[in-house]
Parts: C-alpha cells; structure tokens; sequence
C-alpha cells in the first residue's frame, strides 16, 4: 500500500493515471497527451507497473498500457477508513482548540504571579456505581491510576490516602516529560467526603500553582453523585499552559471515570 501512495505521490504519474483511466493508450500517446519525453513516459509507467497499478500489452512493435482498478480500490478502502476514524474523532481536534484558546486568554492576563489565585471550578457527574465503588477508584492507588490522566498520558505513581495528613500525589508522563503534583490530604470521610491539596510542580520541586479539592459522594437510585470543587492558589505566571487546561482536563479524566465503572460494570 505504501509502494502504490508512493507511485502516486508524483503528478506526473498520477496524470498518467488518469489519462488511462479513459482507456488504454501507448507510450507515445502518453508522452504527447502529458508532455514528457518518451523515455520519461517509459519510466514513469515502468514505476507504476511495479506496484501493479498499469499493465502493459505488447503489440507488435507497440506497447499499449491500461490501468488496472484492484490496487485503487483497495487504496480507496484504506483511505475511506482514514477518512471514517477522522471524523469519528473530530471532538479531540475542538478539544485541541479549545485548549489552544484558553491559553491565548489566559497568556493575555497572566502579568504578574498570583495572577488567578482564587479562581474556582466545579464539575458535577452522575456515576452509575455504588458509591463504595466510587471512592474505591479515588482511594486505591490502583484504580486511581486506572483513570486519572488525560488522553496521550500514562500515570507513573499516584495516592489519595484516605485520612487527615494523608499523601496526595499524582506523577504522569508523556512522550514530553514528567509532570509531577505533591500534597496532602485534610479531611476524609469515607464514602462521604474528601479534601485535599495538590501543588503541581516544575523540575526543581517549585510551585507552578496549588490546587484545593473538595470531593462529595453523594448516594443516588442510580448509583453516586460525584461534585468536584477546585479552587486554586499560588498560580505562578509559568502556570499558564496547566490553568487554561484545567476545565478541559478534569472534564477528560471524569469522563474517563465514568467510562472505567460503566466497564467494570458490564
């Protein structure tokens, strides 16, 4: 498949392509059709031969080539299956945007450390699990791990422990880096409530801002009501990239949440 994008690749070839989709012509019909010298057309077709896009017939002391319809065919199917895996993804490239939009707005008012201190964020989810199973997926370093990174990102080390003084830590990485986040917990209740802090930090152990999480299990018919209140302090002006993805992020990783219990469930 890659030999016959290959062939296809070149304009000169592709002409040729189409000109013999028509009907089957010769060399020097070719060569006059598409302007090229003879010897060019030659070894044009001679190319496309070799990926079995043409065929060529021997006719006395002229050869006559046609193009052969199996190879853009199956060409066609891959490409239709691009196209189709394209579309069915676009909400990750408006996801892309978006982020690319928070932060020309947040680089436009981020002059001066402290600069989004108190800003807050709420997020509010119906989970259709016992809420037993809910906090098992925050408290649990395993499970926790199973669902807390975005897209494109693989959790490396991660604790919430239940109780006051607790460790909260969330270490991930990508193909970019390691990001790393640091805190503690002070109040846990268990199954109902749990308060911690998470300061997201740079190479050296700094403070790149700290976030404050307030987490509420709330029992349902359906399963567990999940509200997240964050509230964050110490934004640094390097911050910026991580404020602006804050909406987008936490709405990713409960989603994958939600995802992970609907297929333990099943």
């Amino acid at each position: 498949m890659e030999q016959i994008a290959a062939a296809l690749g070149d304009g000169a070839r592709w002409r040729i392509v189409e000109l013999l989709a028509e009907r089957p012509r010769s060399v020097g019909e070719l060569a006059e059709l598409t302007g090229l010298r003879q010897p060019q057309t030659t070894k044009h077709l001679q190319t496309l031969a070799r990926v079995g896009l043409v065929t060529v017939f021997p006719l006395g002391q002229r050869r006559v080539y046609a193009v052969e319809a199996a190879p853009l065919k199956e060409l066609e199917n891959r490409l239709g299956a691009l196209v189709a895996t394209i579309t069915a993804n676009e909400g990750e490239r408006d996801v892309l945007a978006r982020y690319r939009s928070a932060i020309d707005a947040e680089t436009a008012v981020a002059d001066r450390d402290r600069w989004a201190d108190g800003r807050a964020f709420s997020f509010d989810r119906a989970l259709s699990a016992p809420r037993d199973v809910v906090w098992r997926h925050w408290t649990e370093p395993e499970l926790l791990a199973s669902w807390w990174a975005p897209p494109s990102m693989t959790v490396t080390d991660c604790v919430i422990e239940p109780w006051t003084g607790g460790r909260a830590v969330l270490d991930y990485r990508d193909a970019e880096g390691r990001y790393r986040s640091a805190g503690k917990v002070h109040a846990a209740k268990e199954l109902e409530h749990l308060e911690f802090d998470l300061s997201v930090l740079d190479a050296k152990g700094e403070t790149f801002f700290t976030g404050h999480y307030d987490l509420r299990f709330t029992e349902t018919p359906g399963g567990t009501r999940l509200r997240l209140d964050l509230r964050i302090t110490e934004t640094t002006v390097e911050a910026v990239p991580f404020i602006a993805g804050i909406e987008t992020g936490w709405g990713q990783v409960l989603d994958n949440l939600a995802a992970r219990l609907i297929q333990e469930k099943d």
